[in-house]
């Protein structure tokens, strides 16, 4: 995962956790309804599905008869595996009538918790190892599975990951985009991104 995706989901992190305290409306209400909750699971759901399928098995082959870099590896699948019953949950509970805010909010922390850790544990020791054993044809095959996940969702995934990016990351992320898709992102893409109420009416980003 990329340090501009990590930033976005901490960012989306912090808005998703102040939504149970809203008091100006429902904050099941809010959030089922919220365009950037559906980006979010869209976008975390891409990228751990590339990392599953196309970045840890070829890291596990390089590490083959390496205990400590498997084991890591090993534990980075798991993390995974237990954010997802943790979106599940939330959804549940944004379903039935019965669940007020309060399960909502331990659902949103639990999330918040688990995958800041997540995101941490990666940063402080995946990505050495990855930098270490994945060969530049394995990190291009993982980017293009990426891509491909992304696909159709380009339009709304793409701004999203540049919401309060720098100038020059903003200038040079879109680069290898051919160009009509570089023109699409800044004339059509980014303007109805910038339009969208993600996080409901009266959330500051």
């Amino acid at each position: 995962m990329g340090s501009r995706h990590r930033l976005a989901l901490r960012r989306e992190l912090e808005l998703l956790a102040r939504t149970p305290a809203r008091v100006d409306d429902d904050p099941r209400r809010i959030l089922g309804t919220a365009v950037g909750w559906e980006l979010f699971k869209k976008s975390l759901h891409m990228h751990h599905t590339a990392e599953d399928n196309a970045l840890w098995p070829a890291m596990r082959e390089a590490a083959a008869g390496r205990p400590d870099d498997l084991a890591l590896l090993a534990a980075m699948e798991a993390e995974h595996e237990a954010i997802d019953p943790l979106i599940e949950a939330i959804d549940a509970a944004l379903a039935d009538r019965e669940s007020g805010p309060q399960r909502l909010g331990d659902l949103t922390d639990a999330l918040a918790a688990g995958l800041t850790g997540h995101l941490k544990h990666e940063e402080d020791e995946a990505l050495p190892l990855i930098q270490a054993i994945v060969t530049e044809q394995q990190w291009q095959h993982f980017g293009q599975v990426n891509a491909r996940l992304v696909g159709p969702d380009a339009p709304r995934i793409l701004p999203w990951l540049l919401d309060g990016a720098s100038e020059q990351t903003i200038a040079t992320m879109p680069a290898p985009l051919p160009e009509p898709a570089r023109m699409a992102y800044r004339n059509e893409w980014q303007p109805a991104y910038a339009a969208l109420d993600l996080w409901g009416a009266g959330t500051t980003r």
